[in-house]
């Protein structure tokens, strides 16, 4: 890996988003393997960790910050921070830069934690980071016209919604439609800035 490391720290009141490092693995072990059982259509549930051990994540680490280094993905994990506890992860992935500064917003917390407003503080913070410090000036989520919990989620960190894209994504052996949920730097009280990069 490069001597050049992405260490983008972001502080809440209850978290801390930064890029998952090598002696993380037993705080995100745990956060998996403490999951309970699937709690709806969209609730990944427990998942096989067979041979996730630490030279494996370690080279997951690595591959984030890879990622992030190449502008392709910024890959924060989530942890709270009174107890060092893996609470998930908040990515953002760039779709275009130049005249666009558009990224995809992805998020994810361990169903154990559910029902605390961590994931709605985690994605506000990751939100601001965007556009105070990656630079985006649109940020979007697609979630299943379905998924009344990521909704309202996108909902409460003030994304608007859009549109529905039809045959968005390919799922379980068919093309699905997906709500569009946007944000820019306004919906969140941020000023406007023109792209860094020349166009």
């Amino acid at each position: 890996m490069s001597e050049v490391a992405w260490t983008l720290t972001i502080e809440t009141e209850r978290l801390i988003l930064r890029p998952q490092k090598s002696s993380d693995y037993k705080a995100w072990y745990d956060g998996f393997s403490s999951r309970l059982p699937q709690q709806s259509k969209y609730d990944e549930g427990p998942v096989s960790l067979k041979g996730c051990d630490p030279a494996w994540f370690s080279n997951l680490c690595d591959r984030h910050q890879e990622q992030a280094l190449s502008d392709s993905a910024y890959i924060f994990g989530v942890f709270l921070k009174q107890t060092a506890q893996h609470l998930g992860h908040v990515d953002l992935s760039t779709i275009s830069r130049e005249e666009k500064q558009w990224a995809n917003l992805g998020y994810g917390i361990h169903n154990q934690h559910w029902r605390q407003g961590f994931g709605s503080e985690a994605v506000k913070a990751a939100l601001i980071a965007g556009f105070e410090d990656l630079g985006y000036h649109r940020i979007e989520a697609a979630i299943n016209l379905d998924n009344y919990p990521s909704i309202a989620l996108a909902q409460s960190v003030s994304l608007q919604k859009e549109c529905v894209r039809r045959g968005f994504y390919y799922e379980n052996e068919q093309w699905v439609d997906h709500i569009i949920y946007v944000a820019l730097p306004s919906d969140l009280g941020l000023a406007e800035k023109p792209p860094a990069i020349a166009v």
